[in-house]
């Protein structure tokens, strides 16, 4: 059970690669600003009980590793992170607020992947396997 999280109703292991980038990929995130959008993101983790297993924050983008709960949705991490963090550095940074007039400091999109250490073929192989009988089924009824 080594690498496992628990919650009071859940032993999960939940990982997420993410990336987004700024808007028109402006690259602001240098410096005092840098420091800072790690700061807010970190908090922002802590906040909801999300833990940054890797990350960095580039000229124009940010990119992490998350392990989160079961109950918080991908979009809804990077909406919080992204609304969060966008707000607060053109508050503190007017130089963000005069630049993005529109104040959209993050561009619309992101990407994000599932992390894990079991493949496709692996489960496949177990639901198959679980009972040993109709193993040419994809999709069978336990009777």
């Amino acid at each position: 059970m080594e690498g496992y999280r628990k919650n009071s109703h859940a032993v999960y292991d939940i990982k997420y690669h993410v990336i987004w980038v700024t808007k028109y990929r402006y690259k602001v995130l240098k410096g005092h600003i840098a420091v800072r959008t790690r700061e807010l993101i970190r908090q922002g983790c802590e906040a909801r009980g999300i833990t940054i297993l890797q990350g960095s924050v580039g000229k124009d983008h940010i990119h992490l590793l998350l392990s989160c709960p079961p109950s918080i949705a991908p979009s809804k991490i990077l909406q919080y992170l992204k609304g969060r963090s966008s707000r607060l550095l053109q508050d503190e940074f007017p130089e963000l607020k005069k630049r993005y007039w529109g104040q959209h400091l993050w561009a619309r999109g992101y990407f994000c992947a599932t992390v894990g250490t079991v493949t496709d073929e692996i489960i496949r192989n177990y639901i198959a396997n679980q009972f040993n009988e109709g193993k040419d089924d994809i999709f069978r009824i336990e009777e």
